[in-house]
């Protein structure tokens, strides 16, 4: 896959920066509420999340019209 995929409208961010920001709130949102039996690791996500194409990765970080896709990754990065 192509690490360098314009994710952001403005190309301000990459498919890395994504992938990035989505492992990030996953590590903070294991960090106190980690179920081991139904949970996936976060070194899990992050394989899974290498293998969603851009789209599902979009999905994932569940922007609408009151989180851009910029302001999700700016958090999270």
């Amino acid at each position: 896959m192509n690490t360098t995929t314009a994710i952001s409208s403005q190309a301000r961010f990459n498919r890395s920066h994504l992938i990035s920001a989505l492992y990030h709130e996953y590590q903070w949102l294991c960090h106190d509420d980690f179920d081991a039996d139904t949970d996936a690791t976060p070194d899990e996500y992050l394989a899974q999340l290498q293998l969603m194409s851009d789209d599902e990765l979009i999905a994932e970080s569940s922007t609408d019209e009151h989180l851009t896709l910029d302001e999700f990754i700016s958090t999270w990065l």
